[in-house]
């Protein structure tokens, strides 16, 4: 994870951090949401979440973390409200295709559609494992977790992904 050092409340700091981490946390909560334009209304909700807290951030964990975990808290909301409106999300979905998936390229659609019906803190442990190639030490500080409750969704997300899909090998 970037060790890059920001001064809580400057205005340039967290332009330079909104540079730097845009990217991975916009993959990260499409793979999680599974639309684009889903997880770029989280993508940048979750931005200002941490823009009006950036006066408070303390420092206990990196920067890069801390929006990481705001993201996808904001993701894990999405998707619990989204599933309160399935009904309406399927009429949607019947009535016009979807725009492609950015992370369609990186991962495969079986797999892609197995991990979007995971919990959605299994989920969020895989997507930054395996998306992002974070370390166990790296999502506990982005999810706020220990390192072994991380171990325990990935080995969690991991057995229900393998009878899902078999001894799936991309």
């Amino acid at each position: 994870m970037p060790g890059q050092k920001y001064e809580p409340g400057s205005k340039r700091d967290f332009d330079l951090l909104y540079e730097a981490t845009y990217q991975r946390i916009f993959r990260s909560l499409v793979a999680l949401t599974g639309n684009p334009a889903a997880a770029e209304d989280c993508t940048q909700e979750a931005f200002l979440k941490a823009f009006r807290e950036w006066k408070s951030w303390n420092g206990s964990a990196p920067a890069e973390a801390w929006v990481h975990r705001i993201a996808i808290n904001t993701a894990i909301s999405h998707r619990r409200r989204e599933r309160l409106r399935e009904v309406g999300e399927l009429v949607r979905r019947l009535g016009r295709p979807h725009d492609p998936d950015p992370t369609e390229h990186v991962i495969s659609p079986d797999i892609l559609r197995e991990v979007r019906q995971l919990p959605p803190k299994q989920a969020a442990a895989i997507v930054l494992r395996h998306l992002h190639g974070y370390t166990n030490r790296d999502i506990a500080a982005i999810l706020g977790v220990p390192e072994s409750t991380v171990a325990t969704r990935l080995a969690d997300a991991r057995k229900t992904l393998r009878a899902r899909l078999g001894d799936y090998r991309d």
